[in-house]
């Protein structure tokens, strides 16, 4: 494949995964609110999203959506309203020490809502786009197979980092439940994130390409 500079492409795609965003919020919102599963499930549905951008930049639409101002604006304003819509659901939604059935049911799934609230923002379309063609040698035969595996290698460790990030949180709100705290880190948390969010969706509204 014509990939140049891995060492470098590795190096930096471990830094950018560790710093935290708006997906690490939403997982670590997500697992001490809602339970560990849920905060798995958020991570993997996050996942899905990055995989969802990666497919598109090796099959070219990328450069359509960044090219297309009516295709940008679509996913653009899809996107801030679902994330508007999430962070309202997030505001809404109890945790799940507060009560212990069906936590993981009661604002939606939440594979589904990190795998939209990913998929639906055209930045993240354009960071694939202008990041991975830099260690890919231009010209070169085997470009869409070069971004497929560096788009599934960025994610695979993003991924990781958030299933950690879950399990981490949702363990701290189950040893704050045991204290009588567990609820009000998650509440904390959640609202935190639901706050996020929605301040998000709105700034992506406002953005422009």
């Amino acid at each position: 494949m014509p990939v140049h500079d891995l060492a470098l492409f590795v190096g930096a795609a471990l830094l950018l995964n560790l710093t935290p965003g708006p997906d690490m919020l939403f997982v670590a919102g997500t697992g001490a609110a809602r339970g560990r599963a849920a905060g798995l499930m958020a991570a993997l549905g996050v996942g899905a999203g990055c995989l969802f951008h990666t497919l598109l930049a090796a099959l070219g639409l990328t450069a359509l959506l960044a090219a297309s101002e009516l295709a940008f604006n679509a996913v653009k304003w899809a996107g801030a309203a679902y994330l508007v819509w999430t962070g309202v659901q997030m505001l809404r939604a109890r945790p799940a020490a507060a009560t212990a059935e069906a936590p993981a049911r009661r604002s939606g799934s939440p594979f589904w809502q990190g795998a939209l609230t990913n998929a639906l923002n055209p930045k993240v379309a354009l960071f694939f786009l202008a990041f991975l063609p830099q260690f890919i040698d231009a010209g070169a035969p085997g470009q869409a197979l070069a971004l497929l595996a560096l788009g599934t290698f960025f994610n695979i460790g993003g991924t990781a980092v958030n299933l950690v990030v879950a399990l981490a949180a949702s363990g701290a709100a189950a040893g704050l439940a045991t204290r009588g705290g567990g609820s009000r880190m998650g509440a904390w948390l959640q609202r935190a994130a639901g706050a996020l969010f929605i301040g998000l969706g709105v700034k992506l509204a406002l953005s422009s390409r």
